[in-house]
């Protein structure tokens, strides 16, 4: 087994150092961690499923001109990415009134939105990932106005390209949460997605049904999440032909 540096583990992936300069190799966990309760578990299999679902929606935005860290797929669970810098801002992209959106303003869950909400969140860990607005981020020098307009566009762009590719399988995008990072090419700068695209951070609903077919199956405390993750990428035509396996990360040197 090979051993690598580890750079960065979160409640889904571990980011390890790459092959060569500039890169990254993202592993993908089963890890699970309610948001609701803290609750911890794992999802036998969802970090497979949750790579191949991540490289396909990467690859098709890339085809679209929305450029982003993905590379190429190493294996089931890792995929090689472009190092970039982090910008510790949560976009989360609302469609329809869920989780806390619902919540806060009183609404009932599953009621559409006159138009696409845009939240900011700054992304911490240690302080839960407290929502913030745009005078935070450029008072604490976390992304310039440029930065944010790009930010926005680029979230929107997403949602309206993800919109109708999961509509186009039977699944409502009710809301989405990405980041995204500066990518240094010589004295070149540009901002591209980072981060994942999976039922792990996309909200999705059975456009008939309402079956919810995300995480929020295992922070409800719904049953069947690796089925509904599965249901997911069944519907892209993505499936793991071999099914959820046990492979090991990398050893991370310490």
């Amino acid at each position: 087994m090979a051993r690598r540096r580890q750079i960065y583990e979160g409640k889904g992936k571990v980011l390890f150092e790459g092959p060569e300069p500039g890169t990254l190799v993202q592993y993908f966990k089963d890890d699970a961690l309610s948001s609701a309760d803290g609750r911890a578990g794992i999802v036998t299999g969802k970090g497979v499923i949750n790579n191949r679902i991540s490289e396909y929606l990467m690859m098709r935005l890339n085809e679209i001109g929305v450029h982003t860290h993905f590379v190429r797929r190493l294996n089931m669970r890792e995929q090689l990415v472009r190092e970039v810098e982090i910008i510790p801002i949560i976009m989360t992209v609302r469609n329809v009134a869920a989780g806390s959106f619902a919540s806060r303003f009183g609404l009932i869950e599953g009621t559409p939105l006159p138009r696409s909400v845009v939240e900011y969140y700054y992304k911490s860990d240690e302080l839960k990932n407290p929502m913030i607005a745009e005078e935070h981020m450029t008072a604490f020098g976390w992304a310039a106005p440029q930065d944010l307009d790009e930010m926005m566009a680029l979230s929107l762009r997403i949602n309206d390209f993800l919109t109708g590719l999961f509509l186009g399988i039977g699944l409502r995008l009710v809301d989405f949460r990405v980041e995204f990072g500066r990518l240094w090419e010589e004295d070149m700068m540009r901002i591209i997605l980072a981060d994942e695209l999976s039922p792990d951070n996309c909200r999705l609903w059975d456009v008939k049904s309402g079956e919810k077919m995300d995480s929020d199956r295992f922070d409800r405390d719904l049953g069947n999440v690796e089925e509904g993750y599965q249901e997911v990428a069944r519907r892209l035509g993505i499936l793991p032909e071999s099914g959820p396996t046990d492979m090991q990360g990398p050893a991370a040197l310490q």
